[in-house]
């Protein structure tokens, strides 16, 4: 993740999470989490406010939240109750610890060049067949928009991608998200 991009949510933090918090993303937590164990062991890889952290711990699921902004790991403490590790996106050391990586409007600030790199340390992170989630804003944009850094992905490219490092595609889909307009691709896969 550029600095710009840091700088974003190091300075916007409070607003961000004030307005990711009213986000509905009750359907697609459960798309995810019907395909994990019992009390799983769940990494909310950029967690932002929290939000998902907060409904993964409520649901019984162990949960381990990181972001890279600082002021988002305060703000996420205070509403999770929950540890929060302040931790970029390139350096994840964990290694076959959780069941599940949750990467909700997360990876999408990662250069396409440098996604490779971190969906190997996601697969590492994750259990034999472990699950992952992420999500990418739809279409073929690479650049800064809204002062951030966002890496769009159609249904094709992200496929081919997950595959390529070595997940299996379970289930995809897009849909318009957020009250916003904005179109969305999803994917849920398993670590080969």
């Amino acid at each position: 993740m550029d600095t710009d991009t840091l700088e974003f949510y190091e300075t916007n933090a409070e607003a961000y999470a004030a307005e990711s918090l009213t986000h509905d993303v009750l359907d697609i937590r459960g798309r995810f989490i019907a395909r994990l164990p019992k009390g799983a062991r769940i990494l909310d890889l950029g967690c932002g406010s929290g939000r998902d952290s907060f409904a993964f711990s409520r649901l019984g699921f162990e949960t381990v939240p990181v972001d890279g902004s600082e002021n988002m790991c305060r703000g996420a403490e205070r509403y999770t109750g929950l540890p929060v590790r302040h931790m970029r996106f390139s350096e994840l050391d964990y290694r076959a610890e959780f069941d599940g990586v949750w990467a909700c409007a997360s990876l999408l600030h990662v250069p396409s060049a440098e996604l490779p790199i971190v969906l190997n340390m996601v697969r590492q992170a994750l259990r034999t067949v472990g699950i992952f989630f992420c999500c990418f804003k739809e279409g073929t944009f690479e650049g800064e928009r809204d002062g951030r850094y966002y890496t769009d992905m159609t249904s094709v490219r992200l496929k081919e991608m997950l595959e390529n490092c070595g997940f299996s595609v379970i289930d995809q889909w897009e849909n318009t998200a957020f009250e916003t307009g904005t179109r969305w691709v999803n994917a849920v896969s398993r670590r080969l």
